[in-house]
C-alpha cells in the first residue's frame, strides 16, 4: 500500500508518505507560508521514494475542521494530483488526526479533541481508540462553545489548542472526566496518512469529485449576536 498524505488545516505545514506501514513526514511550523511548502514536501517524498504519483495506490488529506485557507489547500493540492493521477481519495477528519497522533504517543484511549476554532468557539470531537490502534469517532463533531459541548461519560484526556484557551470552561463542563490536557497537539499528515490508508482497506476511499472539504461553520464571520452572545 503506498499512500501520499497531505495536512495543512492549522499553522502547521505537513505531507506523509506511507509504504506498506512504513511512514516520512515532512513537517514544519510555517503559519501562512503553506502554499509554498506543501508541494516541494510532496516531491521530496516522492523523490527520495522513488515514486511517481501514478505509481500510489491513493491519497489522503484532512477534510478540516481548521482554517479555512488551509483546508481548501489541502483539498486543492490532493484534487490536483487525484485528477492528474487518477487516484482515490480518502477524506480524514483534522480532529482524527489530532486524536491519532495522540494515542500513538500515549496509552490512553479516550480523546476529547478540541481545536480553537476563534470566535469564542471550538472544534470538537471525541474519539476512542479502537481495538486495531485507530481513533474512532463517538457521536459527532460539531463547532460550539466549550460551556455547550455534548460529551459520553467516559474518563479520558484533553488534546489541542482548545484546551489552551478554554480549559477552565471544558474542565467545569466536563466535570472531573478529564483531569489532563495537552494544549500544544496539532495536526499531522502522518496521522493523517495511517488513518487514510486504515480507512482505504475499510472501503472509506471516494472518487475525486467527491473529496470536500468539511468546515463544520457554514459562515467565515458571524455577528456575536447570531450566536447568542450578549
Amino acid at each position: 500500500m503506498k499512500l501520499l498524505a497531505v495536512e495543512t488545516s492549522t499553522e502547521a505545514c505537513s505531507a506523509a508518505l506511507f509504504i506498506d506501514g512504513a511512514l516520512v513526514e515532512r513537517f514544519e511550523l510555517a503559519p501562512q507560508k503553506h502554499t509554498k511548502l506543501i508541494l516541494p514536501m510532496i516531491n521530496s517524498l516522492l523523490a527520495d521514494a522513488g515514486l511517481t504519483p501514478q505509481q500510489l495506490d491513493a491519497l489522503a488529506f484532512s477534510r478540516g475542521p481548521g482554517s479555512f485557507t488551509g483546508v481548501r489547500i489541502a483539498t486543492s493540492v490532493i484534487q490536483g494530483i487525484a485528477f492528474g493521477a487518477e487516484l482515490p481519495v480518502v477524506p480524514v477528519s483534522t480532529l482524527a488526526a489530532i486524536a491519532q497522533d495522540f494515542f500513538d504517543k500515549h496509552t490512553d484511549n479516550v480523546a476529547y479533541v478540541a481545536m480553537d476554532a476563534r470566535m469564542g468557539e471550538i472544534f470538537w470531537g471525541v474519539y476512542q481508540r479502537n481495538s486495531e490502534g485507530y481513533a474512532e469517532l463517538i457521536g459527532e463533531e460539531a463547532v460550539t462553545p466549550a460551556e455547550n459541548i455534548v460529551f459520553p461519560e467516559l474518563s479520558g484526556v484533553g488534546v489541542g489548542s482548545g484546551w489552551g484557551v478554554y480549559h477552565q470552561q471544558l474542565l467545569a463542563r466536563l466535570d472531573g472526566l478529564v483531569t489532563d490536557y495537552h494544549s500544544d497537539a496539532l495536526p499531522r499528515a502522518a496521522s493523517i496518512a495511517k488513518l487514510g490508508a486504515w480507512g482505504f482497506s475499510q472501503g472509506q476511499a471516494v472518487d475525486v469529485d467527491q473529496a470536500m472539504p468539511v468546515y463544520l461553520r457554514d459562515k467565515v464571520a458571524k455577528k456575536e449576536s447570531e450566536r447568542g452572545v450578549v
